[in-house]
């Protein structure tokens, strides 16, 4: 009867293995395209987010070696995949400066909320947790922007502040393009915080059904997804704390396009 078990035991652990040796040759793509356009940033700079960031938000992806072993595999092969559609450092030059600056924002903020790198990528890959100096590195370098970005980045004076949207209103003027917000945008759902350090304001990007779920998913923008983001002039709290204090703005995003923080 032992001699049974044993046999069988065995013969489980044969199966298991060919099963496990089959699966590591079944690996979706990682793609390497070409550098096109890079971040231009200090090297400093450069440096924290090539260690930290570029392994998932860049074309120049190098896995570790347990990464390479499926099922941990598929797992990378999709994480770097929905990472590079959201930020790619090997792109990103080819955007407009205000929409780069934007794109930094919100990975400053989504590291300080502890929301990057995922909590389980972090575990395995302490390098891609930033200390508190290489964070406030980055936020020096976002606040020492250029004199004509950084001027267009302040805040109105209060008599030209563009107030599209007046307390308790249900809608919203035409933007200066002509292009209408959509009714009912304040009932959307909130999809993600940005602290705009440079010109002391708080922003919350809502986003329809469509857009809410393609942000759950990580995929990108896909037709039909409209974004709106509302911005507060930022009010210091005693115990240094930053909150929401009086209205400044509202800025909306079509379908499939992004916007600046």
């Amino acid at each position: 009867m032992a001699t049974g078990r044993r046999g069988i035991a065995r013969a489980v652990l044969i199966v298991a293995a060919a099963l496990f040796i089959a699966l590591q040759f079944v690996r979706p793509a990682i793609s390497h395209p070409p550098v096109t356009a890079d971040l231009s940033a200090p090297p400093e700079i450069k440096s924290i987010l090539r260690t930290a960031c570029y392994d998932c938000h860049s074309n120049d992806t190098h896995l570790a070696w347990f990464d390479e072993i499926v099922p941990a595999y598929w797992l990378a092969a999709s994480d770097v995949k929905a990472a590079r559609q959201h930020l790619n450092f090997s792109e990103i030059g080819m955007l407009p400066a205000a929409q780069q600056k934007g794109l930094l924002y919100e990975a400053v903020n989504q590291i300080r909320f502890h929301a990057m790198p995922l909590p389980a990528y972090a575990r395995l890959h302490p390098s891609a947790v930033l200390a508190p100096a290489q964070v406030k590195a980055i936020e020096d370098y976002l606040r020492a922007a250029p004199e004509s970005d950084a001027a267009s980045a302040k805040l109105p004076p209060p008599s030209e502040t563009r107030t599209v949207l007046a307390a308790g209103a249900h809608s919203a003027a035409a933007a200066p393009n002509g292009i209408p917000f959509p009714e009912g945008y304040q009932h959307w759902k909130w999809i993600s915080t940005t602290d705009r350090f440079d010109n002391q304001s708080i922003r919350a990007a809502l986003g329809n059904p469509i857009a809410v779920q393609a942000a759950r998913n990580h995929r990108g923008w896909p037709d039909g997804a409209m974004l709106a983001k509302v911005a507060w002039v930022a009010q210091p709290r005693a115990d240094g704390r930053i909150e929401a204090g009086s209205f400044w703005q509202v800025q909306n995003s079509g379908s499939g396009l992004s916007f600046a923080a």
